[in-house]
């Protein structure tokens, strides 16, 4: 009896020999064009590496805002070309350190920022009209993008030479991830705020990144993640276009985040389609004209839920990997994960290892010399197509549902993504999926590996700055700019305007959005079983 054939990780047949057969009615023409050109399958830039390498950014932030700034001074010393800030729990959520739903979680999963000066320690030294900085914050996203700012005015930066990326992609909250404060509908109306307030003051801010990265890290196949994240993306278009922007006003500014695997055949796959899906649906539906407007610009991090805390340097090579499939799919800019994250925050060492790795990737090997080399491929091209056709139809039913919101508030997504994440752990516990180290090449005695481990300490620290902050500052502008923003809130202006002053007031991140939380209420899931 014939083997069953291998199968990727959106469960496609991986066929043993590829060829021009396997492509029946395939238009080469139509499928692919020219790197740069639409539909933009192969590179969104006609020369893409071969002038100059991604942007080589390591996620960071850890403890104090002063514990962080001394990672990214080290990091850039090392050769890194951007930053990307992680925040702790209590800021992702809109809490500040000393809050009650704080405790324990201060500083643990990334830098704890309350107030502008807490950013301003975050960002000393650093010169923020030379660097692109990307933060992973999403809920109070239009908070930390106003506090960089304000940094940015007290080194003298004006804000039209900011250059970075707010994550701000809070439908995926909804999905995969957790950290929402507001109802789906009062968050777009904050994600499209955040649009019209960078076309005005930041013009060369990314003001989204649409996340596929996080609904991955839950389980999402490949077919999933890219379906779902462009769901999304369109989405926060028809949002915009609703709060009257023009497409090619805002649309240039988009950008996605994905995840890349260790099956690196399907992984470039997944890149290409996600490209022409984007420009097809940037054209075709919403009748883009600016070619910017249709291109899928994207950052790429590695898997770390495919880390393992056995055998942990093993995941140097599962990082390498991993890097090498957002490489040949052409990403905009990588973070290669740490080989000790499955453990605890990356030791100095390990982020070290990690930047090195795309070091190695962009100048010993010849992947950069030549525009995407899997062009052609008959396995990949074949791949794409077939990843194409499963997005599409995942799209197709979020469609029929009413759109990403509709869906969400039905848990659609959510509940979709569990599934596919119980299969898999189902593949692993039975040995059907090889996880090295894990379920197959084991150690009887793994050997000891020391962490880095977070100062219980700083929770007090920063309770004590909060304390501080709060004595010194001038209440009663406080109150007022909160009063201010409480007000945009309830009526439909602008609300990064007041809420930039309660913030250059010393309001801290909690009080800015316990504000809001006073007029849109907070979202409670829906889960189906």
């Amino acid at each position: 009896m014939a083997a069953e054939p291998r199968r990727t990780e959106s469960g496609l047949p991986v066929e043993p020999v590829y060829g021009p057969q396997a492509q029946a009615g395939w238009d080469p023409a139509r499928a692919l064009g020219a790197p740069g050109e639409y539909p933009y399958t192969r590179g969104v830039y006609p020369s893409m590496y071969t002038g100059r390498p991604w942007t080589m950014r390591q996620y960071a932030g850890f403890g104090t805002a002063a514990e962080s700034n001394d990672r990214y001074r080290r990091l850039i010393a090392g050769g890194g070309t951007g930053l990307s800030v992680a925040f702790d729990l209590p800021t992702q959520m809109g809490h500040d350190s000393d809050a009650p739903l704080a405790a324990g979680e201060v500083g643990r999963v990334g830098v704890a920022v309350d107030s502008v000066e807490d950013m301003q320690v975050l960002f000393d030294g650093i010169p923020l009209g030379e660097v692109s900085t990307s933060m992973t914050i999403n809920a109070p996203a239009a908070l930390l993008l106003l506090l960089y700012r304000l940094v940015g005015e007290a080194q003298g930066v004006a804000p039209g030479r900011l250059t970075g990326t707010v994550q701000n992609d809070v439908l995926k909250e909804y999905i995969s991830r957790g950290t929402y404060i507001f109802p789906p509908r009062a968050s777009l109306r904050l994600v499209a705020d955040v649009f019209r307030y960078c076309r005005a003051e930041i013009p060369k801010w990314n003001t989204i990144s649409i996340s596929g990265y996080h609904m991955a890290e839950a389980g999402a196949d490949p077919a999933q993640e890219i379906a779902f994240t462009l769901a999304n993306g369109i989405e926060y278009v028809r949002t915009a276009l609703a709060a009257g922007m023009a497409v090619d006003d805002f649309a240039p500014r988009l950008s996605f985040f994905f995840v890349a695997r260790t099956t690196l055949l399907e992984e470039v796959a997944k890149f290409r389609a996600a490209r022409r899906i984007w420009a097809r649906v940037m054209r075709e539906d919403f009748g883009a004209r600016d070619p910017r407007s249709m291109m899928l610009r994207f950052h790429t991090q590695t898997a770390g839920v495919q880390l393992t805390a056995q055998q942990p340097e093993v995941n140097l090579v599962r990082v390498s990997v991993q890097a090498l499939a957002a490489v040949l799919g052409g990403t905009q800019s990588l973070h290669t994960n740490s080989f000790d994250e499955a453990i605890a925050l990356p030791t100095e060492k390990a982020a070290r290892l990690a930047l090195r790795t795309q070091q190695v990737l962009a100048y010993e090997t010849d992947v950069t010399a030549t525009v995407d080399p899997f062009a052609g491929s008959y396995a990949v091209e074949a791949l794409t197509d077939e990843v194409e056709a499963l997005a599409l139809a995942l799209m197709a039913r979020i469609e029929e549902m009413g759109g990403a919101v509709a869906a969400i508030e039905r848990g659609h997504q959510k509940s979709e993504i569990e599934r596919t994440a119980y299969r898999i752990q189902q593949d692993t516990d039975s040995g059907r999926r090889t996880v090295v180290g894990v379920n197959r090449f084991a150690l009887d005695v793994e050997e000891p590996y020391r962490p880095l481990r977070i100062d219980p300490g700083v929770e007090a620290r920063q309770a004590a700055r909060l304390a501080a902050l709060r004595a010194g500052r001038d209440g009663s502008a406080v109150r007022r700019t909160l009063d201010a923003l409480r007000r945009a809130a309830e009526g439909t202006e602008n609300v990064l305007y007041p809420m930039k002053d309660a913030l250059a007031a010393r309001a801290t991140v909690g009080e800015v959005c316990d504000a809001l939380r006073g007029v849109w209420g907070t979202y409670a899931p829906v889960e189906r079983f």
